[in-house]
């Protein structure tokens, strides 16, 4: 499992907690780099030799990575509320600021004010969602929020790379997810011929926590089939 931006194994919690039973589960650590190719071979070299693998969100943009690297190896892949494309120049240079205010000591303020907003869907479970993912943010620290803003805002476009996957691949998005929305999903399950697309309603970016029960229920059926 490959946590997104700022984000650890508590993003997994619900999974981790159900799963671990019945398949053996690692998080990878994105956090040393500042470039998707050199995550994405850090985390292979510390994987074992066959795997499944799934990504969420900037950890499904390592996965993409991954899979282009060594294909062989990755048996089941999922993609979760992530972007096979190139970053935006308006959001390239939306880091910019973001990275300078972070390096003068302002992280709680960019997560709080510009970030953590956009990443949920209304629910009762959103204010303990935010503060998972605040303490999640705070803890990872400003150095891993520059190496990881540096690493997206360089990102190579995976579109053509996702079109030769032949691994099984489950596509996931919450329902109301503002930054990897539906569409993009879509987009992304006409490229991959051999996939599945599930949407999960009541969610935004983070349906591992958001609608937890349903999300495991979803992995542990097809990553067991």
């Amino acid at each position: 499992m490959v946590p997104g931006m700022m984000c650890d194994e508590r993003i997994f919690s619900p999974q981790i907690k159900s799963l671990s039973d019945q398949i053996e589960i690692t998080i990878a650590d994105i956090s040393s780099f500042s470039s998707v190719k050199e995550l994405a071979s850090d985390v292979l070299k510390m994987a074992p030799k066959n795997f499944s693998l799934l990504g969420h969100s900037m950890g499904g943009i390592v996965a993409m990575e991954m899979y282009a690297q060594e294909p062989d190896r990755i048996e089941k892949l999922v993609l979760m509320d992530t972007n096979p494309k190139a970053e935006l120049e308006e959001v390239k240079s939306k880091r910019e600021p973001q990275m300078r205010d972070v390096s003068e000591g302002k992280l709680l303020k960019v997560m709080r004010d510009e970030m953590k907003p956009n990443y949920l869907a209304e629910g009762e479970n959103q204010e303990s969602v935010l503060n998972i993912c605040m303490e999640m943010a705070m803890s990872l620290g400003p150095d891993v929020f520059i190496n990881q803003s540096r690493a997206l805002q360089t990102r190579a476009d995976q579109q053509k790379n996702i079109q030769a996957i032949t691994a099984p691949v489950l596509i996931m998005c919450g329902s109301e997810d503002k930054l990897c929305t539906v569409e993009r999903h879509e987009m992304m399950h006409n490229m991959i011929q051999n996939s599945e697309i599930i949407i999960i309603n009541n969610a935004g970016h983070l349906p591992t926590l958001e609608q937890p029960r349903e999300t495991t229920e979803i992995l542990k059926r097809w990553l067991m089939n």
